[in-house]
């Protein structure tokens, strides 16, 4: 692994876009806010409808217009989106401070996953792309980490939710400029920017993403990629109530109001699991060099999570939370096993000079997944419990799982 400058920012960039503070506590915040579980899983839907919607068009600009432009727009779009939460007194500045995260969660998915693998390919690094793209992404994790546990000092010592937001703006405008510091030739192809070129690029890039899918193998494998990624952004905020029920449920730190006794709780775990899911996406080329094919893990870490959240969901239900946690923990863990495999694989199947495109797509299928889950979860938690809600959803994904099967059509590596 070659640790140069710019491995090193690609690095840090993934550790300041994920010192996203609000995080470990979004869940808990609308339920503070008197938002209902169908009002959750239709805000959850806002985020991934919009983020459907925009995906591909975000693509295709970044292809075109500049990839570094593309995610300075975006990191001012998610500040906006901060402020607009913190500032919120109703249900309907909610919806719209989650429309525009969608909206700058668009136009940063994909591009700078398009980057890195551009620039693996220019300093002949390729064959390197998810044991590279797995040590850029365990700092990723690192950043959620240490934002655990900073988000937890903030709600402890305001006693609120709400400035978790407010501190959110600080590493998003250094990652602002981060970006702004990688060389201009990461942008793309385009040099100089024109109505001609613009429509080249446009026709170039619709050729790419045609020629992406006349491999059948790579439509399954989207499938496959994105499906437990759309699970694991349905279900893993659920477990902030749990860990508000298991933290109220101890008995030690008497002292402490709920509030502090959840904060400290919630802070310690996110802190612990995101540690634990830096070192799975640090170790995932490794993972997959265990098998000869790429299917095998794909399809076995996807049974594996979705089974996990069955049961997590089903204990989740009887008020077993320390056994219920666990479940989520293995759910966590696995979307980071299997993420860098995942895209390794689209990044493989798919045309060059529509990288960002097609890695736009695959979010944008993800989002989707995400879309049609998050209202059958709030709908089932509305009507019986949280717990009813991940389980029925995660059977009912079970149930299926013959059909988006990965079959061994891809040749040995």
């Amino acid at each position: 692994m070659i640790k140069n400058l710019q491995y090193y920012k690609f690095s840090f960039y993934g550790f300041f876009k994920n010192l996203r503070f609000f995080e470990s506590f979004l869940l808990l915040f609308f339920l503070e806010k008197g938002v209902s579980w169908v009002e959750i899983g239709f805000l959850y839907s806002i985020r991934e409808i919009t983020i459907v919607v925009t995906e591909i068009p975000s693509g295709v600009i970044a292809d075109a217009m500049g990839r570094r432009r593309t995610l300075l727009l975006a990191f001012f779009v998610y500040i906006l989106s901060f402020l607009t939460f913190y500032f919120s007194n109703s249900y309907l500045l909610i919806a719209f401070a989650m429309l525009l995260f969608a909206f700058a969660d668009a136009f940063r998915s994909g591009v700078h996953k398009a980057m890195i693998i551009h620039y693996l390919k220019v300093n002949g690094l390729s064959s390197k792309k998810t044991e590279y793209y797995g040590h850029t992404r365990s700092w990723s994790q690192r950043g959620s980490a240490v934002s655990s546990l900073i988000a937890a000092s903030i709600v402890f010592y305001s006693g609120n939710y709400q400035m978790v937001f407010l501190a959110s703006v600080i590493p998003y405008l250094l990652d602002m400029l981060l970006v702004w510091s990688y060389p201009k030739w990461l942008d793309g192809e385009m040099k100089k920017i024109d109505t001609i070129s613009v429509k080249q690029k446009f026709v170039q890039v619709g050729q790419g993403l045609v020629q992406s899918f006349k491999n059948p193998f790579f439509l399954k494998a989207l499938v496959s990629s994105s499906l437990y990624t759309g699970y694991y952004k349905a279900v893993k905020d659920y477990v902030q109530p749990v860990i508000k029920m298991l933290a109220l449920s101890v008995p030690a730190f008497a002292w402490w109001n709920d509030d502090k006794k959840t904060a400290v709780f919630i802070g310690v775990f996110y802190f612990v699991i995101y540690l634990l899911t830096s070192w799975m996406s640090r170790n995932s080329g490794r993972f997959q060099n265990l098998f000869v094919n790429y299917y095998k893990p794909m399809n076995f870490t996807l049974l594996a999570g979705i089974t996990a959240g069955a049961v997590s969901g089903m204990i989740y239900a009887f008020s077993w939370y320390g056994i219920a946690v666990a479940g989520f923990v293995i759910v966590l863990l696995i979307e980071n096993l299997r993420k860098p495999i995942g895209v390794s694989v689209i990044a493989d199947l798919s045309q060059h000079h529509a990288m960002a495109s097609v890695l736009s797509l695959s979010s944008q299928v993800k989002s989707l997944f995400a879309a049609l889950l998050a209202p059958m979860i709030g709908w089932v938690a509305e009507k019986y419990s949280p717990g009813a809600g991940i389980a029925a959803v995660s059977l009912l994904l079970l149930l299926f799982y013959p059909f988006y099967r990965l079959a061994n059509k891809k040749p040995a590596r």
